[in-house]
């Protein structure tokens, strides 16, 4: 059965200028799983493993989901999750403007009929960079990181989401698209 998660795309800008940030980190923290540039997404939905029989109606709920302007994105700074003294997942903060929010909630109620959980979580968008395994990986790339809190790494105006495939493999995850769906309405 195929994971599936619906999010926005990164543009190349933002991709390379984060590909930069993480060849200098990566020597901070060797263990680290590392996402490749051409993996990097914001996560509006994690959807997860899926019956061949609900893909149909999952595109068909996607396609009902609108807002009336486009969503404004600012990649800024890193952080670490839960937080730097446990970090598990390294990242990217997104600023977003507050129809993003929005608009990953609509995603998640069109789903719900479907049997799809609604996140318990609040939603905070970001892009992960690295997943962190151990804490002597972690050490040496809190510290380095410092240096980078602040730091603007691009920004784009997005008017379409994307549902996606994930296939694990040992080297990492590997995301294929499968629709994308333009979500602001044609105004007059």
């Amino acid at each position: 059965m195929p994971r599936l998660f619906v999010a926005l795309e990164v543009p190349e800008d933002v991709r390379a200028a984060l590909q930069e940030l993480t060849l200098i980190l990566k020597a901070k923290s060797p263990g680290a799983k590392w996402t490749a540039p051409e993996q990097m997404h914001v996560t509006l939905k994690f959807i997860g493993e899926v019956a061949d029989e609900k893909m149909n109606p999952i595109r068909t709920a996607l396609q009902n989901v609108n807002s009336t302007s486009p969503v404004e994105l600012a990649f800024r700074g890193v952080g670490f999750f839960p937080n730097e003294k446990r970090p598990h997942t390294f990242w990217c903060g997104v600023k977003a403007s507050k129809n993003l929010a929005q608009l990953a909630a609509d995603i998640s109620k069109s789903l719900e009929p479907l049997g799809i959980e609604n996140e318990q979580r609040a939603f905070v968008p970001h892009l992960t960079l690295a997943r962190i395994k151990s804490p002597s990986d972690a050490r040496q790339l809190v510290a380095a990181s410092r240096d980078w809190h602040g730091k603007l790494f691009g920004t784009t105006r997005a008017t379409e989401f994307h549902l996606f495939s994930s296939l694990l493999k040992s080297s990492g995850p590997v995301h294929a698209l499968i629709e994308s769906y333009s979500f602001v309405k044609e105004t007059a």
